[in-house]
Parts: C-alpha cells; sequence; structure tokens
C-alpha cells in the first residue's frame, strides 16, 4: 500500500490532471440520474446533522444539465430515500442507530423525504422514485426505463458522493453504462471522502468531469 501526505483532494487533482488517464467517454444517448437532492442531505440548515454542501452551486448545475436534457427530449430521473412508519421496509442498513436524524427514520412525505425546494422536476415527463438502499438502481424500475429508452450513458448526480453516488456509479458500470459524474453536481459531508471516492470512481469506474461538458454534450446532441 503506498502511503502519502497528501490529501484526498490533492490526490483527486492530481488523478483528475493526468493527461494520458483514459476515459469511457460519452455514448450516443444520455440520461440524467439525480441522487437523493431531497432536504434531509441538501439543508443542512434544516438538519445540520446529516446534510452537506460542497458547491454552492450544486442545484443550479443539476437543474441546468437537468432541464437542457429535458428540452431535447433526454431522459431525467429523481430519487429519493423514505421509509414506512415503522422502518420494516429499511433492512439491516436501518440498524445501526435509532435517532431523530437516522437514515430510517426518514419518513414517505416528512419534510426530510422531500426534494429540494430550488430544484426543476417535472413529474409529467420525469421519473421520480423512491428508494430504499444505497443505489439508484436497486429495487426500483431505473434499469428497464434506461433500457426502454435507449440509453447507454448515464450522468450522475446527488449525493453523498461517497454513499449513493458510488453505488450508482457502480451499479451503472456494472450494467455496462457510460457513467459520468459531473463534479459540481455531487456533494458529501467531508471533503476527506468527497475526493478518495472522486478518485476512485475516476480511476475505475466512472468519468469524473467538469459539468460544462455535460452541458456542453447536451448543446450538441441531435435525436
Amino acid at each position: 500500500m503506498i502511503r502519502s501526505d497528501k490529501t484526498a483532494r490533492e490526490i483527486f487533482e492530481e488523478t483528475l490532471a493526468n493527461p494520458a488517464r483514459a476515459k469511457f467517454g460519452f455514448g450516443e444517448k444520455i440520461a440524467i440520474v439525480n441522487v437523493d437532492p431531497q432536504k434531509a442531505y441538501t439543508r443542512p440548515d434544516l438538519y445540520p446533522k446529516t446534510a452537506y454542501i460542497t458547491d454552492p452551486d450544486q442545484m443550479k448545475h443539476t437543474n441546468d444539465i437537468s432541464n437542457a436534457a429535458r428540452a431535447k427530449g433526454l431522459p431525467v430521473v429523481w430519487t429519493h430515500v423514505a421509509y414506512m412508519e415503522n422502518a420494516a421496509d429499511a433492512g439491516v442498513w436501518g440498524t445501526r442507530t435509532n435517532t431523530p436524524d437516522s437514515l430510517q427514520n426518514i419518513k414517505y412525505g416528512s419534510e426530510r423525504h422531500e426534494f429540494d425546494d430550488r430544484l426543476t422536476i417535472d413529474e409529467k415527463v420525469d421519473a421520480v422514485y423512491t428508494k430504499r438502499m444505497p443505489s439508484a438502481f436497486f429495487e426500483t424500475p431505473l434499469q428497464s426505463f434506461l433500457v426502454w429508452h435507449k440509453v447507454d450513458t448515464v450522468v450522475v448526480t446527488g449525493g453523498s458522493t461517497s454513499g449513493c453516488i458510488r453505488a450508482t456509479a457502480v451499479d451503472a458500470l456494472s450494467r455496462g453504462y457510460r457513467t459520468i459524474v459531473p463534479i459540481e453536481c455531487v456533494a458529501d459531508k467531508h471533503e476527506s471522502y468527497h475526493f478518495a471516492n472522486l478518485t476512485d470512481l475516476l480511476i475505475k469506474y466512472a468519468d469524473v468531469v467538469p459539468v460544462a461538458e455535460v452541458k456542453a454534450w447536451i448543446k450538441a446532441y441531435t435525436a
């Protein structure tokens, strides 16, 4: 194992800057998959123990690419987490703690379950799923939705980078999708977790790129 005094951010920036790093690239059709941009995770003013901000413009960037994709007829997906009143559907993931801030105490219809008010979601055309485990693919209709729309590339936004973003990206790659993670559109509680996982995604599972690359691809897209 290599040991280093460099920070996780420094290692990520060095890895990202490596000109020899090969990319998966964009395919022929993308979907935007926005993972859990809900108040429990995006509003530290309301939920300081569970929410986080990395890029202060994350919600704007997420809106920009989602709105642009929708305007081009590209699929847009939103997920958020919630559980039954008795948390019977939380599984072993809901057993570590039991406080008002615990994962399994995000209830259907609660404020913590609500999407961030800054987001623009069109439920007439966007797919909206409630999930219960880290990956947006696990026990949701996401896979069949992407197959039906002939998507070959998944752009993953949301949080947390070390949790549900990583899980979704690994599952996307495992299912044969080119996977894109726009840097400004993902967030985590601590920069160490955030950048360490961005590095791991970049090396193994996804293209980690500035959001401007996603915007440029969508702008150039023609059906």
